[in-house]
């Protein structure tokens, strides 16, 4: 019999014996091996039955002695790949722990040598690059020579790939995976122009991760159908994954805090005038403002650095507070459906005071608001004043009752606000965050616009907050249809009233009244509750100064009909109070007044008043439409 018939034989032999005698058929393979120890068959035999036992020690060994001796064997790699599979995989089961102990008993060069031979073999991108990654993290002395080379493959294929969202499979691995391994590691060094790119593609990834829409998050949920995205029975049970992926890694928890930490490591390696210690938003933002101070006394080298500092660092802040702020106010735009069940909210001009005595509002308005000859309406813009200090201090009113943080809110405002305006304040500051924004392109954020919208009329330039409003229209005109129900009508009528504030701030009381008359067409008339005022929740006092000339509105029909219904009493209030006799505005008064009566019945008294100086009153409508007055004991209309 010939040596390869031995071998097969003393094999075949023991594995018969395995099922009746474990211990002969070892017996048998031991022999085996000593007689012909360059036989791969008897090897991987031994490794066989004791892998199958599940014996660790002893299997691990035997693979050892496999990988050092037979490392061509095709089935050798087979099993090494089933242990990197393992080591990979989050499954707890028993085959794939048995696997990872296996693994762990051999000895660590080993493991270093047979993970990097493992990474060669590998040709998909995503699976060699996660093969290295596991690599990098069980032997952080290889992130010197391999780290940045990574990273920089899963940038590139990112690019070959053609990947169009920042938040794919390649980004997420080089962000939240590979570049804290590479950057806190003292030993990789740097040069500042690539952590400043790394840095921002960080920033890239994390802020498009937070800020995804549900409209995003649904076209990842390939498997499903249409209908059941759609439904939010079916969506709640639904959680974000990256395409490529598995849930579990698609998951990243406190990408804020993440981000942040990215940008101190940065911060420190380039050598930035950083604070010791945790800081707030606010610390950060007040440290900026300070070094803004100082900038043009630095070298052109320090003014770089430090200009790189302050752009991110004040981005950053931005962003985070911008996203905060909408996040609280209309939660479904991230959160879908089954967001919290809280209203959303409309900034807007207060016109509470619409029923105070129109003399004091006239003279109050008087550099913006005048009327020319035939009733047209002259419009001087704030935005033709100085704006230096427009914008500065107002107050904005909010219940405690619609907004439970309302303080926290009011502060994310205030500080991506004061971001903003800083980040623009500078010409070399607002060179460098335009184009991060131009690559970003951040005017695709529709979240973004709501937020700038909301800025530009907290600032008082009405005319520029017109032009955003419609630019805010055409992007999601753009943009897929919405899946949550009601999404699009929600932005829609959130343009409308906030168009009609802006034109009547303006003096354009037309228009005004036009926007007012198209955003009835998707009112729904409130219930009234036994003749209580619409806006008796409102009554609660805020804790801010009396005079606040903003206010945060719920977003529904019973809020926001009788918010149209004082800016029209406005508009018609001043028309109707001037000299010249103007019997449809004052009719048009009346018949407003009624709607919170009798909390106008000082102004229906003034109204009577001016209808006796006449001495006559013409309005084809009136006993159609004024009927609340009539029970008042103060007045009567047919006086």
């Amino acid at each position: 019999m010939s040596a390869q018939g031995d071998c097969e034989f003393l094999v075949q032999r023991a594995r018969e014996l395995v099922q009746q005698d474990l211990w002969a058929a070892k017996a048998w393979l031991i022999t085996a091996r000593s007689l012909y120890p360059t036989d791969f068959n008897i090897q991987y035999e031994m490794y066989t039955i004791e892998r199958n036992a599940e014996r660790t020690a002893t299997a691990g060994r035997l693979l050892y002695d496999m990988f050092v001796n037979f490392p061509d064997q095709p089935v050798v790699w087979r099993e090494i790949s089933l242990i990197t599979s393992a080591l990979r995989n989050d499954s707890q089961d028993k085959q794939t722990q048995f696997l990872r102990s296996l693994f762990e008993t051999l000895p660590g060069r080993v493991q270093c040598e047979m993970l990097l031979k493992v990474t060669e073999q590998c040709f998909n991108t995503l699976e060699r690059s996660e093969m290295l990654l596991l690599l990098l993290r069980r032997f952080p002395e290889t992130v010197v020579q391999h780290g940045v080379g990574l990273g920089e493959a899963l940038l590139e294929a990112e690019t070959i790939e053609e990947q169009e969202s920042p938040v794919n499979c390649f980004r997420k691995l080089f962000v939240c995976d590979v570049l804290p391994l590479i950057i806190n590691n003292h030993d990789v060094r740097l040069p500042a122009n690539l952590l400043y790119k790394y840095l921002n593609k960080a920033a890239e990834f994390y802020i498009n991760y937070v800020t995804r829409s549900t409209q995003i998050e649904n076209q990842h949920q390939g498997a499903q159908e249409t209908s059941d995205l759609m439904s939010p029975s079916k969506r709640s049970s639904q959680k974000y994954i990256i395409e490529g992926l598995t849930e579990k890694s698609s998951q990243i928890v406190d990408p804020w805090e993440r981000l942040f930490k990215i940008l101190n490591v940065v911060g420190a390696r380039c050598e930035w005038q950083m604070d010791k210690g945790r800081r707030s938003y606010s610390d950060i933002l007040h440290r900026m403002k300070d070094l803004c101070r100082y900038m043009n006394n630095f070298d052109s080298e320090a003014h770089a650095k430090y200009k790189n500092q302050v752009v991110y660092s004040t981005m950053l802040v931005f962003f985070k507070n911008a996203f905060q702020y909408v996040n609280s106010i209309q939660p479904s735009l991230f959160q879908g459906p089954n967001a919290p069940s809280q209203v959303p909210l409309v900034l807007l001009e207060d016109v509470a005071n619409v029923y105070g005595d129109v003399e004091v509002d006239r003279n109050k308005h008087i550099h913006k608001k005048r009327k020319l000859a035939e009733g047209r309406e002259k419009t001087m813009s704030s935005d033709d004043e100085d704006c230096s200090t427009k914008g500065r201090n107002r107050h904005i009113v909010v219940n405690k009752a619609e907004l439970a943080n309302s303080i926290e809110v009011l502060e994310s405002f205030k500080l991506a606000r004061e971001s903003w305006e800083l980040l623009c304040s500078l010409e070399f500051l607002d060179k460098e965050f335009t184009r991060i924004c131009l690559a970003w392109k951040t005017d695709t954020w529709l979240w973004l616009r709501i937020f700038l919208n909301d800025v530009i009329i907290y600032q008082g330039q009405y005319k520029k907050a017109i032009a955003s409003l419609h630019h805010l229209a055409a992007l999601q005109g753009s943009l897929p249809q919405p899946p949550i129900s009601g999404q699009g009508t929600l932005e829609h009528q959130r343009a409308l009233i906030q168009l009609a504030t802006c034109h009547f701030a303006l003096g354009e009381y037309r228009m005004t009244c036009e926007k007012v008359l198209d955003l009835m067409c998707y009112m729904v008339l409130p219930i009234q509750d036994g003749g209580k005022s619409q806006e008796e929740p409102s009554k609660i006092k805020p804790k801010f100064r009396k005079g606040s000339d903003l206010k945060l509105l719920p977003c529904t029909s019973k809020a926001i009909l009788p918010y149209c219904l004082h800016l029209m009493l406005a508009c018609f209030k001043l028309r109707a109070f001037t000299d010249s006799r103007d019997d449809m505005a004052l009719g048009h008064v009346i018949v407003l007044l009624q709607q919170e009566w009798p909390r106008g019945e000082a102004l229906f008294l003034k109204a009577v008043s001016k209808i006796c100086q006449q001495g006559n009153f013409q309005y084809e409508n009136f006993f159609n439409y004024v009927t609340s007055t009539t029970r008042s004991p103060g007045a009567s209309p047919r006086a």
